[in-house]
Formats: C-alpha cells, structure tokens, sequence
C-alpha cells in the first residue's frame, strides 16, 4: 500500500523540466575543451628547468631548516 501512496503522489506531483542553457552533449565538450587547455598550460612550463644552466646552491647558515649534515662546509663556505 506504502509503494501505491508513492507511486500516486510521484505521478501527482510530477514536474516541468527546467531548460538547459546548451544541448546536454555541450556540457561535456565544454568540460573537456577547459581540461585540454589547462593540459597545453601545463606543458607549455615544462621546458622552465632548462633555461639556465644548473648551478651548485651555496650552504647558507641562516637557512630556516639548516642541512645538519653538511660536516662543516656551510661554515667554511660562508668565511670565504
């Protein structure tokens, strides 16, 4: 009787669609025309590393998170 109560209130009160603002198909094509550009972004930058020549980082003592295991060579470099 439960489902019958249901079923008759579900067909009562059944409602109007509300109107898209594109054919549904767009909405995909949308969503993955936005992920394909922001893919071309990404590997637009993937070549940044590559620009300068690698260089050696200087030991700096005054570094936040100091390297404990440099045995004494950012103090040597530092009194250069």
């Amino acid at each position: 009787m439960l489902t019958q109560l249901a079923g008759a209130l579900s067909a009562a009160t059944e409602e109007a669609k509300a109107p898209l603002l594109m054919p549904w198909w767009m909405f995909g094509v949308s969503i993955f025309v936005v992920l394909l550009i922001l893919l071309f972004i990404c590997t637009s930058f993937t070549n940044m590393g590559n620009r300068h020549l690698p260089t050696d980082e200087h030991a700096d003592p005054h570094r936040q998170h100091t390297n404990k295991h440099d045995h004494g060579q950012a103090e040597e470099i530092s009194h250069r």
